[in-house]
């Protein structure tokens, strides 16, 4: 019994990668500038993890989710030290892995301390949790706009006369 629901939920994981909206910080309009090379780097890196975790390792979101949470925060807050130093360490490394532009050595931050990726590695488990609590509100909503609609259609055909 256990197969149709591994089969469910692994076609929905597949179909969020490309669905799922790209959780960011509401900054009120930043959230509207990000680089459309993230958006696909997202896409990428949602397929990444999506395999990982149908592979036993538990899902997460990814550093390209987490840098574009982060993008908008950056613009509209100042960033603490430690968050900063995030911030640079995936910028660095989604730069490097998708080749969109060099970073100085003066911005580069190649490794965090273990508090650090802590807080990296809790961000980015809140924004896979966020993506799929709106993925399961959407799908309520449908199911439950779905129910509304046959419900209507049943009263309409159904002769008065008659309850069934």
């Amino acid at each position: 019994m256990n197969k149709p629901n591994t089969l469910e939920k692994g076609i929905s994981e597949i179909t969020g990668v490309f669905t799922d909206p790209i959780i960011v910080y509401p900054s009120g309009g930043w959230e509207d500038t990000l680089p459309d090379w993230i958006k696909s780097a997202i896409t990428i890196e949602r397929l990444i993890e999506c395999m990982k975790s149908n592979k036993g390792m538990e899902p997460t979101g990814s550093d390209a989710e987490a840098l574009a949470y982060m993008y908008p925060a950056s613009l509209a807050h100042p960033l603490d030290h430690d968050w900063t130093k995030i911030y640079l360490y995936l910028g660095y490394k989604e730069m490097a892995r998708h080749r969109q532009v060099e970073v100085t050595d003066d911005i580069k931050v190649e490794s965090l301390d273990d508090g650090q990726m802590r807080d990296l590695n809790r961000l980015k488990a809140w924004i896979y949790d966020q993506r799929i609590k709106v993925r399961l509100d959407k799908g309520r909503a449908e199911r439950r706009q779905n129910n509304e609609e046959a419900e209507e259609r049943r009263k309409a055909e159904q002769p008065a006369l008659f309850t069934f």
